[in-house]
C-alpha cells in the first residue's frame, strides 16, 4: 500500500470504506476499497464473490479491478477511479435527462450485462448507486452480491436494494437467475426519466403494493408461479389494476415505455434477456447504418439491428410487433457501433492472475506484506450466446399485468396497506433512500465529482 497516496475518503459503508488515491509510480488516480473485516488467508480473499467475478471479466462497461492487496490481515481492492454514481447525477439534477442520454447509458449498461451473463454471473444488486459514471462512460460496479448462473440453489434470501428487487426474490423463490438484473434495469430506466423511483416502497409490504399499483396485481395468466410462491408463505396480493406507464412517465417515448413495461414483467420468463433488450426498437438509433442502406425504400431498409447483435435477423419486428425502420443517423456520442456490439456479445476476454512469488516479506518499517494479485487481459473466444425463444409480448405500452414483491417469511405476517393508500408515489415525495434498507455489501459508491 506504500505505492499509493490516499487523497480523501469518498465513501463509507457497512463492509468497507473507499478512498480516492494516487499511484505514486505512474500518477494514476484510483479508488481503493478497504474492507472492514479481517482476512487471515489468501484463500479466503480470492474466494470472495467480488474477487472471483471481477477476475473473470474485462469489459468497457464493467468497473475494472486493478489489484487485490492483503496487508496485515487487511484486504484492499484497487479499482479504476470513476467520478460519481448515477444516483449522484440524479440527486443533483434539476431538469430531466434527455432521452438520448438515457438511451446511451442504458445501451452501454445492457452491453455490460450481456457480457456478465455470458461469462456466467448475474449481479443481483443493480441500482443507481452501483452504476458509476466518468467522462461520459458508465460502468457496472459492486459485485459483492454477484452469483454464478450455474450455482446451485437455494440462493440468499435478502439481496439487492428493496426498490430494485425482483418479485421472485421478494417472494423467496429458491431459484432465480439473471432476469433479476433485467427487472432492476426496468426500474432504473423509469427513474432516469422521472428522477423518482418507480417502486419506492417504505417497507416490504409497501413495496409489493407499489409494484401492484404500477403494473397491476398478478393473475394466473400473468404469473402462476408467483401466486404459488405467495401461497407458500400465506401471502395474498392486493387487488390493484395498475396504471398506464405512458401517463406515469410522460416524457418517455412509446418505445421506451414499451421496453420498461417488458423489463418489469412479473414473470421472469417474460422479461427480455440483455441480448434481447439490445434488439429493442428503443435502441435502434444506437446502431450504425452503412451509407449503402440509407435512403432506401422501406422494403430494402427494413433490416433488424438484431443482425448486428446476435447474427440472426428479424428479431425486433417479429418479437415486438414494431414496424419502425433503422435510423439513418450515426451512433450517438459514447455509444458503441454495431460492429463493436457484435464483438462484445460474441467474444469474451478473460483475466489471468499473476501472483508475486514473494509470499511474505518485510517491507519498510518491518510491515508484513503478502501477495498482490494483478489483472492482465488475455483474449479467449467464447461460445455464441443464444437467447431463449421469445416468450413475452411487448406490443402494448401500458400497465397491465400482475404483481408480486417483498421478502419471504415477513410477508405472511405483514398487514397490507389499505385501498386508500396513495400508490406509485404519485403526488407524494420520494421515500428517503436511507429507508431502503440498503445492502451495503461490496462496492461503496465512489464519491462526487472533484
Amino acid at each position: 500500500m506504500e505505492r499509493y497516496k490516499i487523497i480523501k475518503e469518498v465513501g463509507n459503508g457497512t463492509f468497507g470504506v473507499v478512498w480516492r488515491a494516487l499511484n505514486k509510480h505512474n500518477g494514476e488516480v484510483v479508488a481503493i476499497k478497504k474492507m472492514k473485516r479481517k482476512y487471515y488467508s489468501w484463500e479466503e480473499c480470492i474466494n470472495l464473490r467480488e474477487v472471483k467475478s471481477l477476475r473473470k471479466m474485462n469489459h468497457p462497461n464493467i468497473v475494472k479491478l486493478k489489484e487485490v492487496i492483503r496487508e496485515n490481515d487487511i484486504l484492499y481492492f484497487v479499482f479504476e477511479y470513476m467520478e460519481c454514481s448515477l444516483y449522484q447525477l440524479m440527486k443533483d439534477r434539476v431538469k430531466p435527462f434527455s432521452e438520448t442520454e438515457i438511451r446511451n447509458w442504458c445501451f452501454n449498461i445492457f452491453q455490460g450485462l450481456v457480457y456478465m451473463h455470458q461469462n456466467g454471473y448475474f449481479h443481483r444488486d443493480l441500482k443507481p448507486e452501483n452504476l458509476l459514471v466518468s467522462k461520459g462512460v458508465i460502468k457496472i460496479a459492486d459485485f459483492g452480491l454477484a452469483r454464478e448462473i450455474t450455482s446451485q440453489p437455494p440462493y440468499t434470501e435478502y439481496v439487492s436494494t428493496r426498490w430494485y428487487r425482483a418479485p421472485e426474490v421478494l417472494l423467496q423463490s429458491p431459484t432465480y437467475g439473471s432476469a433479476v438484473d433485467l427487472w432492476a434495469m426496468g426500474a432504473i430506466m423509469a427513474e432516469l426519466f422521472t428522477l423518482r423511483p418507480l417502486f419506492p416502497g417504505s417497507s416490504e409490504a409497501d413495496e409489493i403494493y407499489k409494484i401492484c399499483s404500477v403494473i397491476g396485481s398478478p393473475t394466473q395468466n400473468t404469473w402462476r408461479e408467483g401466486l404459488e410462491l405467495a401461497s407458500t408463505i400465506n401471502y395474498q396480493f392486493p387487488e390493484v389494476g395498475g396504471v398506464n406507464l405512458s401517463a406515469l412517465i410522460p416524457s418517455a417515448s412509446k418505445e421506451a415505455v414499451n421496453l420498461i413495461s417488458a423489463l418489469c414483467s412479473w414473470d421472469p420468463c417474460k422479461r427480455p434477456t440483455a441480448v434481447e433488450a439490445l434488439q429493442h426498437p428503443f435502441f435502434q438509433s444506437c446502431y450504425y447504418v452503412p451509407p449503402s442502406l440509407r435512403h432506401k425504400p422501406a422494403s430494402t431498409a427494413r433490416m433488424s439491428p438484431s443482425v448486428g447483435v446476435n447474427g440472426r435477423g428479424g428479431g425486433m419486428e417479429q418479437k415486438y410487433g414494431y414496424s419502425g425502420h433503422l435510423s439513418s443517423v450515426k451512433p450517438a456520442v459514447h455509444v458503441t457501433s454495431s460492429a463493436k456490439v457484435h464483438a462484445s456479445l460474441n467474444t469474451g476476454v478473460h483475466h489471468k492472475v499473476e501472483v508475486n512469488n514473494n509470499n511474505n516479506y518485510e517491507g519498510p518499517g518491518g510491515v508484513k506484506k503478502e501477495k498482490t494479485y494483478k489483472n492482465s487481459a488475455g483474449a479467449a473466444r467464447q461460445p455464441k450466446y443464444r437467447p431463449p425463444p421469445g416468450k413475452y409480448n411487448t406490443t402494448t405500452a401500458g400497465g397491465g399485468g400482475g404483481g408480486v414483491s417483498e421478502t419471504g417469511d415477513k410477508l405472511g405476517h405483514m398487514a397490507m396497506v389499505g385501498s386508500n393508500r396513495v400508490g406509485v408515489g404519485v403526488g407524494v415525495g420520494p421515500i428517503p433512500r436511507q429507508h431502503q434498507q440498503q445492502h451495503a455489501k461490496g462496492w461503496v459508491r465512489v464519491g462526487a465529482k472533484q
